[in-house]
């Protein structure tokens, strides 16, 4: 893999599969000219006893990739990731109600947070993982703040309860780092991983 890179044929390269339902995924891929075929894979996400916020998303983006890549042709270049937020050593989900929400949003009130993303590319019998990791600094927010938030419907379905592309935004001071990361995927890193695979994002995909 860490080859040298030949003249590329964009024509002959591989199809790539985002194993992620994730919308945000999609629209970050697509953002940079390519077009992913979209399979999501269902994996079990209870985090184990003992279990770090690294090898947590290590080992879902691997399950998710490897899932989806076991029901297609070795030519795919199949992407899994995954994305938490971790405050002090607690990782955070997606809020499944309004008090999960507000209680997500109390703890991240006034701190720094990190924004933890395990990205696996597999393909032509090879598999390449990594973690990168954000660091968010949120300034305090008010419960009544927390409730309106709520009602706009934006937290739910995001890690940790909120979305830096979205009204979230007004709630962050600082980011140290992959602003892309803390939206679903870090798009440097991954751009460098996935052109070791063949896939390049310097035309669209032809159709």
């Amino acid at each position: 893999m860490n080859g040298e890179v030949g003249a590329v044929n964009y024509n002959k390269q591989p199809t790539l599969i985002l194993a992620s339902a994730s919308p945000r995924r999609r629209e970050l891929i697509e953002q940079l000219g390519l077009i992913p075929r979209v399979l999501a894979a269902d994996i079990d996400e209870t985090l184990q006893t003992g279990e770090g916020t690294r090898d947590y998303v290590l080992r879902l983006s691997s399950g998710k990739a490897r899932k989806v890549a076991d029901q297609l042709s070795s030519s795919d270049v199949v992407l899994g990731a995954d994305t938490v937020i971790d405050c002090q050593g607690h990782i955070m989900g997606k809020p499944g109600s309004l008090q999960q929400s507000i209680d997500m949003l109390s703890q991240l009130s006034a701190r720094t947070h990190q924004v933890v993303t395990g990205v696996t590319v597999i393909g032509s019998g090879m598999a390449e993982s990594f973690v990168v990791e954000t660091n968010v600094t949120m300034r305090e927010i008010s419960e009544k703040e927390m409730r309106a938030y709520w009602l706009t419907e934006e937290p739910k379905g995001k890690a940790g309860s909120y979305a830096i592309q979205g009204r979230g935004a007004r709630f962050i001071e600082t980011i140290s780092g992959s602003y892309s990361n803390v939206v679903g995927l870090p798009l440097f890193e991954t751009a460098a991983a996935l052109a070791q695979f063949g896939v390049h994002f310097d035309r669209p995909e032809p159709s």
